[in-house]
């Protein structure tokens, strides 16, 4: 403020006098003035306020603005106004009220005008000054916060949603967008807002506050907008930041954490589980599979998904950690989704990879230790005895036979553990180790089992502790070399053409001692060798003769029994 100007103003304030007349100039009585003063009239200024005129002698009233309703507007100090109020107005702030009593000669003089003011009148002005610009100002943009992180600021041609609350240069609001429940979204530089906003919307973070003021002429001007901003308004925006993209955007990858070891990457026809936590670009929440306690499971590329994440989805590895984000016309577009996710929305996704892979993918075996010695391997139908860590592919451990007292125990064949595992388990040998992946149709498939997510890649750690040769499928005992001949003769230990049950049990055993013949391991041997010779005494007289005696044929297309 001029000090000149200054010491006038108060020294207008000292000389007034209860009685003032005649007077040498203007009163002027500040008896409201606003607790910040941002800018005080100077010449040349416009200004937009209300008053109330009255007669000094009398106190009748000759005109207001608040009867008309409509406020008045002027430039000062360009004899534009009566010369008293030219200078009573000078240093006046928006939301001031004056009194400025003006004499006849700097207001309508000797002569006065129009029938409405009579000759040698002293005037009252009470002023409530509204608004103040000047055809030099600029749009005005103070920061109010800002974000600590600002990866990208507005540009021309973005497209930005932001909410707002507006109001007049004299505080008095006319819109928000917060009363409405939804973001204001427009694009930068292409005329759609009024020019003001256009250029004081440039260079924002997403999440910084601003308040911007804009001048009438970069406003709605001489002709206001609807019945809440008058003509020749400043206008107040305070903005928040919520979104910004252009349409040009590309979905973008920022690996947050990456596994040391990466032997294969997600492609298209992948089947992926994955977790994710869904943010707007402002860090409002959305969505979150971890929420749900599971797994958000679907193919990759096959449109199953937005076609932003399917794309984003590509090139992943097991265990990584990426944050994608997914521009609207890549994701849920103008419309939304529901009311989850309004229109024009940017996505953020910070995604975990559990698991992957392809339907095609057969069962992969890593061996991880193998003993110099290795005579004798695991096949169908043997007996092994194996300890083992199941856990899914992001190390999460789901079942360990270090829970139990003794290894596990399975028939190889037998159908008693998953397709995957049997796999896995064939062709070892005792004291070697392996890594088995098992993919889901190896596994559990869709479904799941108790413990085991549906779809879910299961990774096996094996090691085979015993392993005992099985024998064929309805089989208990086979040869494992030429079959005595005549067998018989061998059955008869003590040569009395008679065979009882402890003879032949006797017989079986030898066989097996001496790595003639096999018994079906994991069975007991008592029980096994009684059926067999139950089988043998067809007359049910508690001893085999020679014309009882059988071979089983493995080639026979007879039903199978438990039979020599």
């Amino acid at each position: 403020m001029d000090i000149k100007k200054s010491f006038v103003v108060l020294f207008f304030v000292l000389v007034v006098d209860c009685n003032p007349s005649p007077l040498a100039d203007i009163v002027v009585d500040r008896y409201e003035l606003p607790k910040v003063c941002g800018r005080e009239v100077q010449t040349e200024d416009f200004i937009r306020y209300h008053f109330n005129g009255t007669f000094y002698e009398d106190g009748k009233r000759f005109d207001s603005s608040h009867e008309r309703g409509k406020a008045f507007v002027s430039q000062v100090g360009l004899g534009k106004l009566i010369t008293g109020m030219d200078r009573g107005l000078q240093g006046m702030c928006v939301n001031e009220r004056r009194r400025i009593t003006v004499p006849p000669h700097l207001a309508y003089g000797s002569v006065g005008t129009g029938g409405l003011i009579p000759p040698d009148a002293t005037l009252v002005y009470d002023i409530l000054l509204l608004d103040i610009w000047n055809t030099e100002d600029k749009v005005q943009i103070r920061t109010i916060s800002k974000p600590g992180i600002c990866r990208r600021t507005t540009a021309v041609s973005d497209f930005i949603r932001y909410h707002y609350n507006g109001t007049l240069l004299s505080g008095e609001a006319f819109d928000s967008s917060y009363s409405r429940n939804t973001t204001y979204d427009t694009y930068l530089g292409q005329g759609d807002i009024i020019k003001g906003m256009d250029e004081g919307l440039l260079g924002m973070c997403v999440g910084e506050r601003r308040i911007i003021i804009v001048p009438p002429f970069l406003a709605y001007g001489e002709t206001g907008h609807g019945t809440k901003i008058p003509p020749q308004a400043t206008l107040v925006f305070e903005v928040l930041l919520v979104d910004v993209f252009n349409p040009k955007d590309d979905v973008t990858a920022e690996v947050t954490e990456m596994p040391k070891n990466c032997t294969r990457k997600t492609v298209s026809g992948d089947y992926i589980r994955y977790h994710y936590n869904g943010t707007f670009q402002d860090g409002t929440f959305f969505d979150s599979s971890y929420q749900r306690n599971s797994t958000y499971n679907t193919y990759i590329g096959m449109g199953y998904v937005i076609h932003g994440m399917d794309k984003a989805l590509q090139g992943l590895c097991i265990g990584e950690k990426r944050r994608i984000t997914i521009p609207p016309h890549m994701a849920y577009g103008e419309k939304g989704a529901g009311n989850l996710i309004p229109g024009s929305a940017v996505l953020i996704f910070d995604i975990h990879v559990i698991d992957f892979h392809n339907p095609k993918d057969p069962v992969e075996i890593r061996v991880t230790h193998k003993p110099q010695e290795c005579n004798t391997t695991s096949e169908a139908d043997d007996l092994i005895h194996y300890r083992y860590n199941c856990s899914l592919m992001d190390s999460t451990l789901l079942y360990s036979s270090d829970q139990y007292d003794s290894p596990s125990v399975t028939t190889l064949g037998a159908s008693k553990v998953i397709v995957g595992l049997e796999e896995g388990l064939k062709g070892m040998c005792v004291g070697e180790r392996r890594e088995v992946v098992v993919p889901p149709h190896w596994g559990h498939g869709e479904d799941g089992a108790v413990g085991v997510p549906g779809s879910a890649v299961l990774l096996f750690e094996l090691e085979l502790v015993q392993l005992q040769k099985g024998v064929p499928e309805g089989f208990m005992f086979v040869w494992l070399g030429d079959i005595p001949d005549p067998l018989f003769n061998a059955l008869d230990l003590n040569g009395d053409k008679e065979v009882p049950l402890e003879e032949f049990s006797e017989f079986i055993r030898l066989q097996v001692k001496e790595g003639k013949g096999r018994l079906r391991p994991g069975v007991d041997i008592d029980s096994i060798v009684k059926d067999m010779f139950d089988n043998q005494d067809q007359n049910k007289d508690g001893k085999i003769v020679e014309d009882e005696l059988k071979i089983k044929d493995e080639e026979s297309e007879q039903v199978r029994r438990d039979e020599l």
